[in-house]
């Protein structure tokens, strides 16, 4: 497989990701922001932004946190890169270069998708339509991963959309969680209030964890308990430990088709040893906030070796 075509798969699902993860998100956000003051609103608000990485380019234009600005930038604005929109358009454009290398049926999905979606954002979405408007993007992604699932073959394409999933959606968790302890929370006076709780309650909806959780500790709720649950337990396809589990097992799959290893692979089994060696109190020890960064970079580091040992930009 050229090395663009596996770059174009890779990114393909990665902005996929990126976009159904950033629509969790906001939709998260909306529902906390409809039960707090105009105050603690504007600072849910405030931390969605800075989750998905858009609040220094929404200050530039909005002076005030009003929660239409906020998902309508999010969402659908044109000067923002990291819009719904924009990550949408990208998911279709490599599509489209990769048309020979993926399925009709996957092809259809994401068009359809975009078509939709294109129309929904044309005009300021309301709040009558938002949370439709996020449904539409949430569904996109689950069209898609359906229509993989059930008509690619398992060959490099499919292995390299898989990975660009995986590093993705673990970068996408471990941000959350980091952003959870600097951002959401206000002051550690907070810490086990009833505030705390519904942020946490948040960073599990945020993620579609919220009912998994709740069924594997009878509904009881605690950062601790969260904390183990989004980076360790590899039984929830979300968790830091499942996502590196299926990158690795992707990875595995390329190697066997390549007849050889690369850089990729030992990053791999080194982040792969440095996981599965950590408990959470050590974990908490260490400082959640060091452990994610390193997380992220390692996880970044991964993703730059697979694009040089398979050539994505020969």
């Amino acid at each position: 497989m050229l090395g663009r075509t596996a770059n174009g798969l890779f990114w393909m699902f990665r902005y996929l990701e990126r976009a159904e993860n950033t629509a969790r998100l906001l939709d998260a956000g909306l529902r906390m922001a409809l039960t707090r003051d105009i105050a603690t609103a504007e600072e849910e608000w405030r931390s969605v932004l800075a989750t998905t990485g858009q609040r220094a380019g929404y200050e530039a234009k909005n002076g005030t946190y009003t929660g239409m600005q906020a998902w309508n930038y999010i969402l659908r604005d044109r000067d923002n890169p990291k819009s719904v929109l924009a990550m949408f358009g990208q998911v279709r454009h490599n599509a489209r270069l990769v048309r020979n290398a993926i399925t009709t049926e996957l092809w259809e999905a994401i068009n359809e998708s975009w078509l939709l979606m294109k129309d929904q954002l044309a005009r300021p979405v309301g709040e009558n339509r938002v949370l439709e408007t996020v449904a539409t993007v949430r569904r996109a992604g689950t069209l898609a991963h359906g229509a993989m699932a059930g008509s690619m073959l398992r060959e490099e394409g499919y292995h390299f959309a898989r990975a660009g999933t995986f590093i993705e959606r673990a970068d996408s968790v471990a941000r959350i969680l980091d952003v959870k302890y600097y951002l959401l929370l206000p002051s550690l006076s907070y810490v086990g209030s009833s505030l705390d709780t519904g942020q946490w309650d948040q960073v599990l909806r945020s993620v579609s964890g919220d009912r998994a959780f709740r069924w594997l500790n009878a509904g009881q709720i605690d950062a601790r308990g969260i904390c183990e649950f989004l980076i360790l337990d590899d039984r929830f396809p979300r968790s830091l430990a499942f996502c590196h589990a299926a990158l690795r097992e992707n990875l595995a799959a390329l190697a066997r088709l390549h007849g050889q290893e690369g850089d990729c692979h030992a990053l791999m089994r080194d982040a792969d040893t440095r996981l599965s060696s950590l408990g959470i109190d050590e974990i908490f020890d260490q400082g959640l906030h060091e452990f994610l960064i390193e997380f992220m970079s390692c996880n970044a580091a991964i993703a730059d070796a697979i694009a040089r040992d398979f050539r994505f930009l020969a």
